[in-house]
């Protein structure tokens, strides 16, 4: 994978099956959103044309949370509202802008609840 743009000081990628696909060893760092597993269930069974049946199929093919949590660089902890969510997003967006290069050089991404 590569950015051909230049003057960007920081590239998100959204890749729902990352780990499961093994993309995650073509990126610098991991953050995954998490929420509890009722709260994920709720929100998914409330789209529209979304059953039981759907919603399992789709977990039997992720890894599950707990190791998407543990295999993360950074957690971003959905559970809370929209606006807590953003301002968690926020944060990690200006720590990374001030301080990815030398935590990359370093490889000192650490286990991060943002």
């Amino acid at each position: 994978m590569q950015v051909t743009e230049e003057g960007n000081s920081l590239v998100v990628l959204d890749i729902p099956l990352l780990f499961e696909t093994g993309l995650q060893k073509d990126v610098d760092a991991v953050a995954v959103v998490s929420a509890p597993a009722e709260i994920q269930r709720q929100r998914v069974l409330a789209r529209p044309g979304m059953t039981v049946e759907k919603f399992e199929a789709i977990l039997d093919r992720q890894v599950p949370d707990e190791e998407k949590r543990q295999r993360a660089d950074f957690i971003i902890d959905t559970s809370t509202s929209l606006e807590e969510t953003d301002a968690q997003v926020q944060k990690l967006i200006s720590l990374l802008r001030e301080k990815g290069g030398e935590m990359l050089a370093a490889k000192k991404f650490k286990k991060f609840q943002v």
